[in-house]
């Protein structure tokens, strides 16, 4: 049994959906779960349920009008008291008719409101939900676009893996989400996937397939940091300890700080804030460095040639 499916697995998917759908699982990051969103039709969806709720609320609107000119008790029990509506509204005679049409009338328009709010609602919450999604790399869909349309194949006449209109799946980056992104997209992170991605490969388990792993990046990224972070340290520190003139001491602390705040600029996803923060927080250790008795800089200054003499 177990060498039953261990075959199984290594079985070819038939080309087609089988074949997709194993592309896109067979990422062990799991970020080729690339899908579109159909921003166009979801707009135009939203679009019409809102008209559809807009002339809801116009009849409902007509009816409360119509109960103002048309009053009675049973009109005022059911504006006050949703028991009492309910009741009337479900209140049948013999024949199975209702005996306050009118509240029936009503009692319909409202449960169908109720609906389409709610199904009007949680489509709002749903594409909100997509539009603050993070896109996927662009890498990741180049790679899989360039899979789709089988475009790395050689082939004289290459075919897409799905056919009809589903041929233009990765064609639009801006109308895909992705159900899973790299959790670091940091410039750095990025400049590696790009510049050595390479050396970042394994095989899928279908055999066929190569991946740059996200947690070898990570772990490359990680250590890139933590070795700036050093540098950036304790290389400004030892600079600044073999530097005795005040003008060379105030140059190198701004280079050493402009320095710090490109880096943590470029290298990271950090915010204008926090970059400032961060930096501001930098540069009060190397005045703290450079103004106590370990810094390069003299710790008295002459302040006149002359002596004073008590009488």
């Amino acid at each position: 049994m177990y060498r039953g499916a261990t075959e199984l697995r290594n079985v070819k998917p038939v080309n087609g959906f089988p074949r997709v759908a194993d592309k896109i699982a067979s990422d062990p990051d799991k970020t080729t779960t690339i899908y579109r969103r159909y921003d166009r039709l979801s707009a135009r969806n939203l679009l019409f349920l809102e008209a559809e709720i807009a002339e809801l609320e116009a009849q409902q609107n007509k009816y409360d009008n119509d109960d103002l000119v048309a009053i009675n008790q049973v009109g005022i029990e059911c504006h006050s008291d949703w028991t009492k509506f309910e009741r009337y509204a479900n209140e049948k005679d013999g024949n199975g008719k209702h005996t306050q049409q009118r509240q029936a009338v009503r009692m319909e328009l409202a449960l169908k409101i109720k609906g389409k709010l709610k199904e009007y609602h949680e489509a709002l919450a749903v594409h909100q939900t997509l539009l603050n999604s993070k896109p996927p790399a662009s890498t990741t869909v180049k790679a899989m676009r360039n899979w789709f349309l089988d475009i790395n194949s050689g082939k004289m006449d290459p075919r897409p893996q799905l056919w009809g209109s589903s041929e233009t799946k990765y064609d639009d980056i801006h109308d895909l989400v992705a159900l899973r992104v790299p959790a670091d997209q940091d410039r750095l992170s990025d400049f590696i996937f790009n510049n050595f991605g390479v050396f970042f490969q394994t095989e899928a388990h279908d055999g066929h397939s190569a991946y740059i792993s996200e947690r070898s990046i990570a772990k490359c990224v990680a250590i890139i940091s933590s070795i700036l972070s050093a540098i950036l340290l304790f290389g400004s520190i030892t600079s600044l300890y073999f530097v005795h003139n005040h003008y060379a001491l105030l140059g190198m602390l701004g280079g050493w700080t402009v320095l710090f705040a490109t880096c943590v600029g470029w290298l990271t996803n950090a915010r204008r804030d926090q970059i400032f923060a961060a930096t501001a927080a930098y540069a009060a250790v190397l005045v703290v460095f450079v103004s106590g008795t370990l810094g390069g800089a003299p710790t008295s200054v002459m302040l006149s040639n002359s002596t004073c003499t008590s009488s």
